[in-house]
């Protein structure tokens, strides 16, 4: 197994001197350090996909070669392991050096003229751990595995997983924070992405007000990245700016298709190529509602709810834009490009839910019937997901009925509630529904298709990882396999797998890990 190693962020940007490992501020973009040796590494699974992208073998997969470099018992030949330095503000308030906690990076690649750079997350303390030990279990690595696999079928930009591995070791957790910690099963998940630069690597050198090294870092990226902007120059700056606001909007906009809530949206966890990053305590919408977060931590302010995402996103790209600041030395270019954030949003965000019902032409009365159908999705308790994707069995010539609902009934999670005012307000809307179709020229075939590759059938709900890693607690991998296998194809029908869709069980309402998570998650 060879790799075309290309490292470029370690050769052009400035080491942290001190080479020993231990907790300390770092004025430095990066610190070398090596992966701790696991005690006995074992695959749990990988992704032959990802892997063939990556120029790595379906043999290779299976060599003990892959699982010691996987698994960080080994180091690849002419390679520095190193974690990155960085800073952040994190449910709004400023942290100051946070950085690569139990994240290394292993090398930087390319592959079929593609760059990548590939990382292990949970592989051992680094200078920037804090108080924490670097690792990571296998439940909250199976669910990073997964869901990076899941969201980059679901056609959202995201970072990927190649593999995850156990390793052996127990590792002490408290779920849920109650003081009561719990040794768990260990593991690392091998993360790809063609970089893992994040807002707060900029934040962090305007905070020490280190702009020479600002400086550095933003002509790499614009250098590796951003190859057709201009580098150097004030004009430069601003397009760049411009790009990773488009970039960041874009991804947000998917989030919000999907119906996924990252839980965690804290500057440090922004991608600086408007990539989905950092999967901890997630989730996708089971009840639709707006102010829904899956992250415990977040649960009285709900600052990173699901109706908030597209607002936490400007917020951070606000901090991005002073810490771009010194470069630019001007206020008005920036400040335009967030107003524009606004008005960007709006357009897009509408023209994505018009693709979520079927809608390609343009009539003003479209906004309104967008805003109905999310309060009425609110009135009862009614799975996003099933909503959507059974809407595009609507016949736009259908008449309305005593039965109208019939087609999307499965969705709601208390279907004997639909009576009176709510089924009132709810014939309304499907009267005006129907009516908007039957003046698009598209046929109900052609609609439905069209719909159906924008409204996934299959969503990596939190009480099917939980049963994944409840089996994979046993030694059982094989729901681990079967969930990554039917996520590979999230908008088919997949008939002989519709076990899967169907709303979240009673069980699972309250169960942790099916519904509220921590940031251990």
């Amino acid at each position: 197994m060879k790799f075309n190693i290309k490292d470029t962020f370690t050769k052009e940007l400035p080491a942290d001197p001190i080479l020993e490992n231990f907790r300390r501020p770092v004025h430095a973009c990066f610190s070398y350090v090596e992966p701790k040796k696991t005690k006995q590494p074992a695959l749990v699974h990988a992704s032959p996909e990802l892997a063939k992208e990556l120029g790595i073998t379906e043999n290779d997969l299976k060599s003990e070669a892959f699982l010691k470099i996987f698994s960080g018992n080994s180091m690849v030949a002419n390679t520095k392991p190193y974690a990155m330095c960085y800073g952040g503000h994190q449910f709004g308030n400023w942290a100051g050096q946070l950085g690569d906690g139990r994240a290394i990076n292993l090398f930087e690649m390319e592959y079929n003229s593609k760059h990548w750079a590939l990382q292990l997350k949970g592989s051992g303390e680094t200078p920037y751990s804090r108080s924490a030990d670097g690792l990571a279990v296998l439940r909250s690595s199976i669910r990073e595995y997964l869901c990076s696999e899941a969201m980059f079928h679901l056609n959202v930009p995201t970072t990927r997983a190649l593999s995850i591995c156990e390793t052996g070791d127990r590792v002490l957790r408290d779920i849920l924070y109650t003081g009561h910690p719990e040794y768990e099963k260990g593991a690392v998940v091998c993360r790809v992405a063609p970089s893992f630069i994040r807002f707060g690597s900029f934040e962090i050198l305007l905070a020490r007000e280190d702009v020479e090294t600002l400086k550095l870092l933003t002509n790499y990226t614009i250098k590796h990245y951003f190859p057709h902007i201009e580098m150097g120059t004030k004009k430069g700056y601003i397009q760049f700016f411009k790009e990773v606001t488009n970039r960041t909007l874009d991804m947000l906009i998917h989030w919000q298709r999907v119906g996924f809530v990252h839980g965690v949206m804290n500057t440090d966890n922004m991608s600086i190529l408007g990539l989905t990053i950092d999967y901890g305590p997630y989730g996708w919408l089971e009840g639709y509602d707006e102010g829904w977060t899956p992250n415990t931590t977040d649960n009285r302010d709900k600052r990173y709810r699901y109706g908030n995402q597209a607002n936490i996103g400007l917020w951070n790209l606000y901090r991005l834009a002073s810490s771009l600041f010194p470069l630019i030395d001007e206020a008005e270019p920036l400040e335009a490009i967030l107003e524009g954030y606004r008005t960007d949003y709006k357009k897009l965000y509408l023209k994505m839910m018009k693709s979520k019902i079927g809608i390609f032409s343009e009539e003003a009365e479209d906004v309104v019937l967008i805003n109905t159908l999310e309060e009425n999705l609110q009135l009862t308790e009614t799975d996003m997901t099933i909503f959507y994707r059974n809407l595009s069995k609507i016949d736009k010539n259908a008449v309305i009925t005593d039965d109208f609902l019939a087609p999307v009934m499965d969705a709601f999670y208390v279907p004997e509630a639909i009576n009176g005012t709510i089924k009132e307000e709810w014939k309304t809307w499907f009267q005006a529904y129907v009516s908007r179709l039957q003046r698009e020229a598209l046929s109900n075939e052609d609609r439905k298709s069209k719909m159906n590759s924008v409204n996934p059938k299959y969503v990596l709900r939190n009480y099917m990882a939980q049963l994944a890693i409840e089996a994979a607690d046993k030694g059982d991998y094989s729901v681990v396999d079967e969930l990554y296998q039917l996520l590979l194809d999230p908008y088919g029908e997949q008939k002989e797998s519709e076990k899967w869709f169907v709303k979240r069980p009673e069980w699972a309402r309250n169960k942790t890990g099916c519904s509220m998570l921590s940031c251990s998650s």
